[in-house]
């Protein structure tokens, strides 16, 4: 059993320990403390300062040892900052912040904040302060990273509605070999390319190859179909707008198409679709590289490489006043011509092979195409082109019930068209008119102004047909 003296050195011992610990605390929150560039001081209810870091010297303009019980009342009486948030916090028991300017002019963004006991009352006063120019630079630097979030949050929903598939590019034919060598040049540089040819030649799958050999094949590739955006909803679609900018916009405001891709490529397909309206902002687009979102006061800079594409020649809409002459010669660079299908018969069974092989791996299928077939392949004009044949291998591999399948591509339309000619001149007509709407309608894709463009019509007129049709 321990003596009396034993027990009073033991106790002496732990009372030494606490006072270390103490101390050791003290040093080190004052290190903590010290090692904040935001200046930090506490005082009590009276607002005597009881502690104070090295950041604080900066906002009160003296040593942080002369500060220790002060009373923040003096400080203001020697004009060290024009308000005291403190004072107001003990007044209203309550947080305060504000601007705070001290002795030289600097502004501050003060924050004090009242820490209570169980009862209510005051203990002490926690005082922030940081300099202001820093919290402007913080806060327009979480701005500027909020609207590169919104950039790529835009731009990654846009690019998941695009279909990516059978987007490789097949080259056997001399035509297409001369041109991919032209293409892999032109793809280093930041040239704006004009692609050019028939709907279904593979425009954009060439735009594609083009920015995935660029410097800016890890920035975002943007295809836009200028046919499929309404007339009045393309400058707010290519500039985007700022919040309350018109009556039904997205209330957070939205990114335009120009703000998506910068940095990277914008492939304005069907480029002849733009009215003349929109083809003058965006020669201004190509000429200084300013957007300006509509609502918006402050104009940006967009860095964008611009491929476009047209099935259309624009060298005759430009003789009948429809495309500005100053951007088709903007737009046209380095123009490149795509030729149709027909022309380079020696990528038509490669496209075809390379179909008939994707599907298989879709479907868990081993289909393959008879002699007949590849022959009549390569007899067939294919007014479609690559949008065609793969769409009539599809059908070939989805409703033949053999592994090896047969091209009946011609004989079916030509016994279509034998049964139609039964009946009145009227039936005849209205089945030949039908068949070669659904036609022309297919190799546009669906798109019923091209399509009422090519059947020489209205396309008011196209859609009435339709609906007679479904009716």
């Amino acid at each position: 059993m321990a003596s009396e003296s034993e027990k009073q050195s033991l106790d002496r011992q732990d009372a030494y320990k606490d006072e270390l610990r103490k101390t050791l605390e003290q040093q080190f929150l004052q290190q903590i403390i010290d090692n904040s560039s935001d200046a930090i001081f506490v005082t009590d209810k009276f607002g005597n300062i009881l502690l104070a870091n090295a950041g604080t010297e900066k906002f009160m303009g003296c040593k942080a040892e002369e500060l220790i019980k002060c009373n923040v009342k003096d400080l203001l009486e020697k004009g060290v900052y024009d308000w005291s948030p403190t004072l107001k916090a003990i007044k209203t028991r309550s947080i305060v912040s504000g601007n705070v300017t001290n002795k030289p002019g600097v502004q501050f963004m003060a924050t004090s904040n009242p820490l209570l006991d169980r009862n209510g009352d005051i203990v002490m006063m926690i005082t922030n302060a940081r300099d202001k120019n820093l919290v402007d630079e913080y806060i327009a630097a979480l701005e500027k990273e909020r609207i590169a979030v919104n950039r790529y949050k835009t731009a990654v929903e846009y690019l998941s509605e695009v279909d990516l598939e059978n987007k490789e590019l097949v080259v056997e034919s001399q035509q297409m070999q001369q041109i991919m060598k032209i293409s892999n040049v032109i793809a280093k540089t930041d040239s704006t390319v004009m692609l050019i040819g028939e709907t279904g030649t593979g425009k954009e799958v060439m735009a594609r190859h083009i920015h995935r050999n660029s410097l800016r094949s890890k920035e975002p590739f943007i295809p836009v179909n200028c046919a499929a955006i309404p007339h009045e909803l393309l400058e707010s679609e290519f500039f985007g707008y700022v919040r309350g900018a018109f009556t039904g916009a997205n209330p957070q405001g939205k990114p335009g198409l120009f703000e998506i891709a910068d940095k990277g490529t914008l492939f304005l397909d069907e480029i002849a679709e733009l009215p003349l309206a929109m083809q003058a902002k965006l020669l201004r687009v190509l000429e200084s590289g300013e957007i300006q979102r509509l609502g918006d006061t402050t104009i940006y800079k967009a860095d964008i490489r611009f491929i476009a594409a047209t099935n259309r020649d624009l060298k005759v809409m430009m003789g009948q006043k429809l495309f500005r002459s100053d951007l088709y010669y903007r737009l046209n660079v380095i123009p490149i011509n795509l030729p149709p299908l027909k022309e380079r018969p020696e990528d038509i069974l490669a496209l075809a092979y390379k179909f008939l092989d994707e599907l298989n791996r879709k479907y868990s299928l081993k289909k393959n195409f008879s002699i007949q077939a590849t022959k009549g392949f390569l007899n067939y004009s294919w007014p479609g082109n690559v949008r065609e044949l793969r769409n009539v291998i599809e059908r070939l591999v989805i409703t033949s019930t053999s592994d090896i399948l047969n091209f009946e591509y011609e004989l079916e339309c030509f016994s279509e068209i034998n049964m139609a000619y039964q009946g009145t001149l009227k039936t005849v007509m209205k089945a030949v008119e039908e068949k070669y709407i659904n036609q022309v309608l297919e190799e546009c894709g669906g798109r019923v102004d091209e399509a009422a463009r090519r059947l020489g019509v209205h396309r008011t007129l196209l859609y009435r047909k339709r609906e007679v049709k479904s009716k």
